[in-house]
C-alpha cells in the first residue's frame, strides 16, 4: 500500500465520516446478486454479515447493472459503511456511488484479482476481512478519473480492452479463474491488434503517439505486482501513463511474456509519463475503454484526471497498530 493511499488523515478532506459506536454504525453491504462464482459468494458474503453483526444489512444489484446508484442511496438513507462485496469492478461501482458522500467505503474481496482490497491490505479471509473493515480507520483519498468515472487501478485504451472483452468470452466458456483470465491474454494477441495513432496531450505537453496501448495507472500494488514504476507519481497524487511501444503478433506476445514474469523494462515494452491531467485524441470518433476490469466507449477526446480528496475509505490496521 503506497503512502498515497493513506497520507489523508481519518476525517481530512472535505467529506467528514459519520461519527457513530461499533455498536450503532449502520452497514450495508452490495454484491451482484448473480455473480461469477455466486454460490461460492453467497456463503462468503453471509459469513461476513454474520461478523459484521446486526446493524450489517445487504443490498444486491443486478447483473449488467451500476451499484453506484444502490451504493448512493445507502449512503443518503444514513448509512455509516458502505461495503462492496466482490472484485475490482464491483468496488469501482460502489466508490463511483459514494463519492462526494460522508459515508465510508469498506471492502469484501470476492473477485479474482483483488487488485485494489490487496493493496489497501484487506485480507481475503473473510472474517479477517469484516474484522479489518469494522476496526480500520478511514481516510479521505484522492482518486483517478476517466470522464466522469472514478477508477481505483488503471483506465486504459487499445489492446487491454479488447483483453477484458475476450476474457468475458473465455470466462463464459471456461468459467472464472486466473489461468483463463492468461488465456484470454494469449487469445488476444493471436488476433493481431491494430495500433491506434492518438494525440496525447499531459499537463498542456502534446505528443503524438502509434500505440498498441496506453495504460493509465493509480495503484502501487498492482504496478509493483507487474514490476512497474510509478510509486513516486503516485505518493504524488499524479497518474501514470504507461505507453506500449512494442507492435505486431511477435511484439505484443514478448510484451505479455515480459509482463507476466516481472521484466517489463522502461524503453523498450513501454513509455512511461506522469501528470495530473491527460487527454487523448483519436481519429476514431468512440474508443473502447476499460476501467478495473469493467469496459465501455467514450467519445473522442477522452479526459483523464485526478480527482482530490474525494472519497472516504476504511484503510485496515497493520499488524503493528494491531499489536500496540
Amino acid at each position: 500500500m503506497s503512502s498515497a493511499e493513506t497520507k489523508a488523515g481519518p476525517g481530512e478532506g472535505p467529506h467528514q465520516p459519520r461519527t457513530a459506536s461499533r455498536e450503532t454504525r449502520s452497514i450495508v453491504v452490495i454484491r451482484n446478486s448473480k455473480s461469477g462464482r455466486a454460490e461460492a459468494q453467497d456463503a462468503f458474503v453471509q459469513a461476513a454479515l454474520d461478523r459484521l453483526g446486526p446493524t450489517a444489512r445487504l443490498v444486491t444489484f443486478e447483473p449488467g447493472t451500476d451499484p453506484a446508484g444502490k451504493a448512493r442511496q445507502a449512503a443518503e438513507e444514513g448509512a455509516d459503511i458502505v461495503i462492496a462485496a466482490g472484485g475490482d469492478g464491483t468496488i469501482m461501482g460502489v466508490a463511483n456511488g459514494l463519492v462526494g458522500t460522508d459515508a465510508a467505503m469498506g471492502v469484501l474481496p470476492a473477485g479474482t484479482f483483488n487488485f485494489y482490497a490487496r493493496g489497501l491490505g484487506f485480507p481475503e479471509d473473510v472474517e479477517a476481512a469484516a474484522d479489518a473493515n469494522l476496526n480500520g480507520s478511514v481516510a479521505c483519498l484522492s482518486l483517478g478519473a476517466v470522464g466522469d468515472q472514478i477508477f481505483l487501478n488503471n483506465a486504459s485504451i487499445g489492446v487491454y480492452p479488447t483483453i477484458l472483452k475476450n476474457r468475458e468470452e473465455v470466462y463464459r466458456s471456461w468459467g472464472r479463474s486466473r489461468l483463463a483470465a492468461y488465456w484470454s491474454v494469449i487469445k488476444t494477441f493471436l488476433r493481431v491488434q491494430r495500433p491506434i495513432r492518438m494525440t496525447l496531450t499531459v499537463d498542456g505537453v502534446e505528443r503524438r503517439m502509434v500505440t498498441p496501448l496506453l495504460f493509465v495507472g493509480r495503484s502501487v500494488y498492482q504496478m509493483e505486482m507487474f514490476g512497474l514504476p510509478g510509486r513516486e507519481a503516485v505518493e504524488r497524487d499524479e497518474l501514470v501513463a504507461f505507453v506500449g511501444t512494442r507492435g505486431g503478433r511477435r511484439g505484443l506476445f514478448l510484451q505479455a511474456w515480459h509482463l507476466m514474469r516481472g521484466t517489463m523494462r522502461e524503453g523498450r515494452d513501454f513509455d512511461v509519463l506522469t501528470g495530473r491531467e491527460m487527454i487523448v485524441r483519436t481519429r476514431r470518433k468512440r474508443v473502447l475503454v476499460a476501467c478495473d476490469g469493467e469496459k465501455f466507449r467514450m467519445d473522442s477526446p477522452i479526459r483523464f484526471a485526478m480527482r482530490d480528496r474525494c472519497l472516504n475509505v476504511i484503510i485496515p490496521r497493520t499488524k503493528d497498530e494491531e499489536a500496540a
